[in-house]
């Protein structure tokens, strides 16, 4: 049995670790592709805002340079 102190395997069967092994190991696959109105509607590369990739960047360089409490090594 797994560790007692572990809520993610407490109380679980032989039965359900096997069946998550055999889900976890199925080909998974979208169910249908998208509808022409869907396609439409999708945006697309053109329809971005150079604004939106300005402020993308400029936030990458921020965090980059992030100093102290906050930040992810």
């Amino acid at each position: 049995m797994g560790d007692p102190k572990r809520s993610d395997d407490a109380g679980l069967t032989e039965a359900t670790r096997e069946e998550e092994r055999r889900e976890a190991a199925a080909t998974h696959a979208a169910d249908r592709g998208p509808t022409p109105e869907e396609e439409r509607e999708a945006p697309g590369r053109d329809d971005l805002d150079p604004s939106v990739a300005e402020s993308y960047e400029e936030m990458t360089e921020r965090g980059v340079a992030e100093q102290g409490e906050g930040r992810i090594p």
